[in-house]
């Protein structure tokens, strides 16, 4: 299972509180191109519309072997498949607790070869936190080169 692409950003910008796995509609040209790892989620972010889930700014590039006559949008919204009890589940504590998003963590392929994404139910960091992630991301790297300079 090796990710197509990932959302580092997102683990440094909020904090994961619940993850989901979502289907993902899409063209067969998107497939292809998603095939050649065509793509990037670093920008993108999911919101409901008519209590449907959607993956917005997700950028799927075209190949050039697609007919010039058919290309499809490349940041198109691009909806998820979840469960009805999973949907409301999510639409549910977004509404109720304020300051809560759905960001797509990874886009990969699972073992049956369908296209799927990982979600997160996240919370914002502040400043300080994000701060204080990358001080404890430096001492543990400095803590690992010591323990191999020991060795």
């Amino acid at each position: 299972m090796k990710p197509i692409a990932t959302n580092k950003k997102a683990r440094f910008d909020y904090e994961i509180l619940e993850t989901f796995e979502a289907g993902i509609e899409l063209l067969g040209s998107e497939v292809k191109a998603l095939r050649e790892g065509r793509a990037n989620i670093k920008d993108s972010y999911c919101r409901f519309i008519k209590s449907e889930l959607w993956m917005i700014n997700a950028h799927i590039s075209y190949l050039d072997t697609t007919n010039p006559h058919f290309k499809p949008d490349t940041t198109r919204p691009r909806r998820l498949l979840l469960h009805r009890l999973q949907l409301d589940k999510l639409e549910g504590k977004i509404a109720k607790q304020q300051g809560l998003a759905i960001v797509p963590l990874k886009l990969y392929f699972n073992k049956k070869n369908l296209c799927k994404v990982q979600i997160a139910l996240a919370k914002g960091k502040k400043l300080h936190d994000k701060r204080q992630s990358l001080k404890e991301k430096t001492m543990a790297r400095e803590a690992k080169q010591a323990m191999k300079k020991f060795i």
